[in-house]
């Protein structure tokens, strides 16, 4: 496998020795086992952030597995691409830089983008040390991948680099998502694209939860907050294996929730907190989704006209928008 230089040649350093410290537009920078790392000290938010996400990616066997890769692979595919995968050709010609901005294990991209990759430069940047174990996923699958352990907002390319960047729900969990948005979108030369997806807000009975939940956890050890999911992973199971369908008779627009039949666990899912549920995930997966969504203390979520506006404010045009119950799904192409 040969080892591209893509960050080095566009920040103008080479021959790096391993632990030297250079600094960048008035950031320092250690070069520690082939990857730059950012040696700034991040907000509180984002120092939790940072902690939590190389806990959860460290966690390998709660979501590397067929069943978790299938799952999240078919909902990729169905919100980015509508389901055609020619699309990714478009998008992902010889030679194209693209950056993951928030990459973690480098789990989304290598099941979005699959065999694309050996034609591009990709460049994974996460603020976690999850970069070492994206590094290692890549090594594993003979890809070529680079990665940067950095704040998205004080990255050390100035002006357009990228034709192409991805955030797969990871600007939510920001101090400023928008501010992120923005930063990031000054890195997409003319005609490149922004893709990305972030938290749609939820019914208020969900919403007031999540966050007392949210509250709840922050003060412990990744560890200990794990441990503390694990009960409301078991009552999602357990409401999901049942297989019980309710008629709502009338729509509660106090609470958000729709007249019509529903499966019991989705209704909770949905309108009361998240529990997730999947008849063939096991616990410990089921229990990393609900981590992922708990654990981060910044955990924005937005309308579509918010994201609408962060777009047009950036030049971009919006090729696609979709909506669902979790989230807002975003294909922009700059002007």
């Amino acid at each position: 496998m040969k080892e591209r230089k893509f960050w080095s040649e566009e920040l103008g350093i080479s021959n790096l020795k391993e632990n030297e410290v250079i600094k960048i537009r008035s950031r320092e920078y250690l070069y520690k086992n082939r990857i730059l790392r950012e040696r700034n000290i991040y907000s509180g938010n984002q120092s939790q952030k940072k902690n939590a996400f190389a806990f959860k990616w460290n966690q390998r066997d709660s979501y590397d597995s067929k069943a978790s890769d299938n799952c999240r692979r078919k909902w990729l595919v169905e919100r980015y691409l509508g389901g055609d995968k020619e699309l990714l050709k478009k998008w992902l010609t010889k030679g194209t830089k693209l950056l993951d901005a928030g990459c973690g294990a480098g789990s989304s991209a290598l099941l979005l983008f699959g065999k694309q990759l050996k034609n591009i430069n990709y460049l994974g940047v996460d603020i976690s040390d999850a970069v070492d174990v994206a590094m290692g996923m890549f090594k594993r699958r003979d890809l070529s991948g680079e990665f940067l352990q950095a704040d998205l907002m004080h990255l050390p390319f100035s002006g357009p680099v990228f034709d192409v960047i991805f955030s797969e729900g990871v600007l939510h969990h920001t101090d400023c998502p928008e501010k992120t948005f923005k930063a990031l979108a000054k890195l997409i030369k003319p005609r490149g694209r922004f893709i990305f997806y972030v938290y749609r807000k939820k019914a208020p009975i969900r919403e007031f939860v999540d966050d007392y939940i949210r509250n709840y956890l922050k003060d412990l050890d990744d560890r200990s907050a794990w441990e503390q999911l694990i009960p409301l992973t078991k009552l999602g199971k357990i409401l999901g294996d049942l297989k019980i369908t309710i008629n709502v008779p009338q729509s509660i627009p106090s609470l958000g929730i729709p007249s019509g039949k529903i499966d019991l666990q989705r209704l909770f899912y949905w309108y009361i907190a998240k529990v997730f549920y999947r008849y063939d995930f096991n616990l410990k997966e089921m229990n990393h989704v609900n981590f992922d969504w708990y654990r981060p203390v910044n955990c924005h979520r937005h309308t579509s006209d918010e994201v609408r506006k962060w777009c047009i404010d950036s030049g971009f045009n919006i090729d696609k928008l979709s909506e669902e119950e979790s989230g807002i799904t975003v294909v922009a192409r700059k002007k």
